[in-house]
């Protein structure tokens, strides 16, 4: 495909708000996992954009057109003693995969790493997403198969907590 010119990486804001949650609702019907979609417009506004932001957003826009999204927040890493990039989503629209989009993404969450000092940005795909990971091993990525994410939902850590 032919890459795409007029790519435009911005953080986003509070006014972003109806635009994630539908680029959310999309990456969700992507990964087939609609179901577990329970963020709303007032979540997003509080965790995102209120007294303690829990993450960072960057759109991504052709033109004046929003293709994707990427979501992420700093982690921890004892070894390194410094802190990480976690990336939680990257989304980039069918109509732009391949384009170059995602790479403009890539490098600028490479940029923030970078200007905030991190030691290192990982995240997680579906086993079943070949076209990411091929996209992400092309960036220089590796698969750590060494390591295997666990998740405990919040209703398991409410029992726990009893």
């Amino acid at each position: 495909m032919t890459p795409v010119t007029g790519i435009h990486i911005r953080p986003a804001t509070i006014d972003d708000v109806p635009l994630i949650l539908t680029l959310i609702h999309e990456l969700a019907e992507y990964e087939r996992l609609t179901q577990e979609v329970r963020a709303t417009e007032e979540t997003l506004r509080a965790t995102l954009f209120g007294p303690r932001p829990a993450a960072d957003v960057l759109l991504a826009y052709v033109d004046a057109v929003p293709v994707g999204y990427a979501l992420f927040f700093q982690n921890y890493s004892t070894f390194l003693s410094k802190p990480g990039l976690y990336l939680e989503d990257l989304y980039v629209r069918p109509s732009v995969r391949g384009r170059g989009v995602g790479r403009a993404m890539f490098k600028r969450l490479a940029e923030i790493t970078v200007e905030r000092g991190y030691g290192r940005a990982e995240w997680v795909v579906l086993d079943w997403n070949v076209e990411a990971k091929g996209f992400y091993e092309r960036l220089g990525a590796r698969h750590n198969t060494s390591w295997h994410p666990f998740c405990i939902s919040a209703e398991g850590m409410h029992k726990l907590a009893e």
